[in-house]
């Protein structure tokens, strides 16, 4: 196991307990006290857990703070309606494309079930399921295997393995939090890695996310921002935030209709 991989697993062994102990882990591991030790000091410098004598708590909420899919299908729902409405336009019949996982990427998904030809490689439980209800005979989904996430998500090694081998035209990204050093975030490190994955694969990245993404960051970087061809947002992202995304991303698409709502 990878140390991200085992910091990712201490991470949620303490939001789900509350509390760890360093030779719980380091048994439960296979490691010495001593990288256990190192890890939860990587975890505690990045203000995700606390350290205390013998092991470590839980810092709140924060960085690795990850909603389930239904809480995060409730918030900002006009913006994502109208980000995935203008994202469904930038895809053509007979297109292979990826979904990542995410509520912004479900909402997409419902727009293009009548796109024929598809091709729609994705590691999002909903996503896959959207097209299996709608049962297009001409339309191939792929669904990657992995370990499931709070979010619905597929990840981890089985899920890259997948996608390492394909060939995608676009890349629809749903990401937790965006900001000008770190680029596009997730709270996941395993989702972090295939959601690199995804991005490798495809031709062109294309980023769905709304105005509160921006400020908010999640413990593990996904790409730069540069990396995105296309970035779709809404038009309650504040000016300094569109200024930044301007300079950096392909085309920054704001979706109009949304401003002022509730």
């Amino acid at each position: 196991m990878l140390a991200r991989q085992r910091q990712a697993a201490i991470l949620d062994r303490v939001r789900s307990t509350g509390g760890v102990r360093v030779t719980d882990l380091a048994t439960e591991f296979g490691v010495s006290d001593m990288t256990i030790r190192r890890d939860l000091e990587t975890l505690h410098e990045r203000g995700l857990l606390a350290k205390v004598h013998g092991g470590a708590t839980a810092a709140g909420p924060g960085s690795t703070d990850e909603p389930g899919f239904d809480a995060k299908s409730v918030r900002q729902p006009a913006e994502k309606a109208a980000i995935a409405t203008r994202a469904a336009e930038l895809v053509r019949p007979g297109a292979a494309i990826a979904l990542s996982a995410g509520t912004t990427t479900a909402e997409l998904a419902r727009r293009l079930v009548d796109v024929p030809g598809l091709t729609v490689v994705t590691n999002s439980l909903p996503v896959a399921e959207v097209f299996h209800t709608a049962g297009r005979p001409d339309q191939t989904v792929v669904l990657t295997g992995g370990v499931r996430t709070p979010s619905n998500a597929l990840v981890g090694p089985l899920a890259v393995a997948a996608v390492r081998s394909l060939h995608l035209d676009l890349l629809f990204l749903g990401v937790h939090g965006i900001t000008e050093r770190a680029g596009y975030t997730t709270p996941n490190l395993m989702e972090a890695e295939t959601d690199r994955a995804l991005v490798a694969a495809a031709d062109r990245l294309v980023v769905i996310a709304d105005h509160t993404k921006w400020g908010t960051v999640g413990i593990s970087s996904i790409v730069e921002l540069a990396a995105a061809d296309v970035l779709v947002t809404d038009d309650r992202l504040a000016p300094e935030a569109r200024r930044v995304l301007g300079e950096h991303v392909g085309e920054l698409v704001i979706v109009p209709g949304t401003e002022g709502e509730q």
